[in-house]
């Protein structure tokens, strides 16, 4: 169990396969205020989901095990991902996502509510930044590195041909993952809705808006901007 973000890189180094890496993962303790956070939320719960069982721990990736497509986010959300156990499965951005995915190709189905669903991606995987929820959606600088490391290692086991980081957030994080883990990028332009990089051997990293609430309600990211970006991706993969 990793309790330091020592531990986090050690543990996330020596992970030989994407069993053995999510395991790791879904013990990790390393940020004492996300772990309060995420365990705080699991207990109070919301009032619609006091029936449930809230996940409560870090979220491992998850999707295709050799998918040609990368999704990174930003975090779980904390009646989302920290309940459900998934990423992006059973909030108001899942929507918007999981319905943009469906409408590419993506994904098998155009939402997802809980995590034995049914639904699959379909050549694609998708992760979080940072594993745990954090208080207002706002991991610290610190929390955000001391988790790096295990999506160094997740990109590594499945080195995927497209990467799309979903927010600016995502985006900033994803660039020394990148160069850490040898896919030799070049130097980080401005983050920005349908900007795309080019990686040697052929990889591609994409910048998509996040489908947030503030976003799809200000009109800032639209259904149509989405399934560009989510198309492109699937071209290129």
């Amino acid at each position: 169990m990793a309790g330091s973000g020592a531990e986090v890189a050690e543990l996330a180094r020596e992970s030989r396969t994407l069993g053995e890496l999510t395991a790791r993962v879904s013990v990790c303790r390393a940020c004492p205020r996300l772990v309060e956070w995420r365990e705080d939320v699991a207990d109070v719960k919301r009032k619609a989901f006091a029936d449930e069982t809230y996940w409560g721990r870090p979220i491992a990736g998850w999707g295709d095990d050799d998918p040609r497509v990368l999704i990174v986010g930003l975090a779980p959300a904390a009646h989302g991902g920290n309940r459900t156990g998934r990423v992006f499965t059973g909030d108001r951005s899942g929507d918007w996502l999981f319905a943009s995915l469906y409408r590419t190709g993506l994904a098998a189905q155009p939402t997802s509510t809980y995590a034995g669903d049914g639904q699959r991606l379909l050549g694609a995987r998708m992760v979080a930044t940072v594993r745990c929820a954090p208080p207002a959606n706002k991991p610290t600088v610190e929390e955000r590195d001391t988790c790096l490391p295990w999506l160094r290692r997740e990109l590594e086991l499945v080195d995927p041909r497209v990467i799309v980081a979903l927010g600016g957030f995502a985006w900033q994080a994803l660039w020394p993952v990148l160069r850490e883990a040898g896919y030799r990028p070049p130097r980080r332009p401005p983050f920005g809705h349908g900007v795309e990089v080019e990686l040697p051997e052929g990889r591609h990293v994409l910048g998509c808006y996040h489908p947030s609430q503030q976003n799809t309600f200000t009109g800032r990211v639209t259904e149509i901007m989405l399934d560009g970006v989510f198309a492109r991706a699937k071209a290129l993969g």
